[in-house]
């Protein structure tokens, strides 16, 4: 699936992983509507592939991402038009269209801006190198997050905390976006290698389960959850599964077992 040459977003398949790169090095990854385009579409195959089971989002050279390239993206902003989503994409995001229903990973280093920060709020796992600088600056630029983090980091790291942040538009590090929940672990290394050591564990559990405890848990943030007995019917669900009678075999030849997605 390798295809680098010219893309602004670069995708690599390794087992069932897709391994999505932000590929504006020169620009600090700062993201223009072509590469917000390619994005989406990233999403779109992680979520349409069979053979795909966790998205793995890091960036090539020496930063994660500066946020938006306003010069490239400001006249969109100010029509109205929102985040283009092109057909067959998803909005990483998950504000103008559903959520990917299969897990992501993010790695980050050295810049983290605005709809970094949110892209990793978004995510499942975030794996961050110690020397990372995050910061939510829209309020500097007279805009608002308009990418989740006035909903998500209140939920995260308590109300106080969002907005001691999302107010100044002041910087934190890694450490204290760990403390407020952004972040799952801080690392001294290359954080990729850990987030695929993460996705690789989570590759190799039941895809189906994963998507449902996923999805359940998405539901229980909301408060929808315990509507109509929801989650037993999920597990209804799961119970009727191959992938289910070859863990239960799995459990009791302990042995491991190897799940297909059905």
């Amino acid at each position: 699936m390798a295809d680098h040459s010219g893309r602004k977003v670069t995708l690599d398949q390794k087992g069932n992983l897709l391994l999505i790169g932000l590929n504006r090095p020169e620009k600090r990854n700062a993201a223009d509507t072509e590469m917000l385009s390619q994005l989406a579409l990233a999403y779109g195959e992680l979520e349409k592939n069979p053979d795909l089971r966790v998205g793995v989002v890091f960036a090539h050279g020496d930063h994660f991402t500066a946020g938006l390239d306003l010069v490239d993206v400001g006249p969109a902003l100010q029509s109205g038009a929102g985040l283009p989503i092109p057909d067959g994409g998803l909005d990483p995001w998950g504000i103008s269209t559903h959520q990917v229903s299969k897990p992501v990973v993010v790695a980050v280093k050295g810049t983290c801006f605005t709809l970094g920060v949110e892209l990793a709020l978004a995510a499942d796992v975030v794996i961050a190198h110690q020397d990372t600088v995050f910061a939510q600056l829209e309020v500097a630029r007279g805009i608002l997050p308009f990418g989740g983090a006035t909903t998500r980091m209140p939920m995260a790291a308590g109300w106080s905390q969002a907005m001691r942040w999302l107010l100044t538009a002041e910087s934190f590090s890694a450490h204290q976006a760990q403390a407020m929940n952004i972040v799952t672990e801080v690392v001294g290394e290359d954080p990729m290698d850990r987030a695929q050591e993460i996705a690789g564990r989570i590759a190799q559990q039941a895809p189906l389960a994963v998507q449902e405890t996923l999805a359940s848990a998405r539901a229980a943030l909301s408060g929808r959850e315990r509507e109509h007995g929801e989650l037993a019917h999920r597990l209804g669900r799961l119970m009727a599964t191959a992938d289910m009678q070859r863990g239960l075999q799995a459990f009791m030849t302990k042995q491991p077992a190897t799940f297909e997605g059905n």
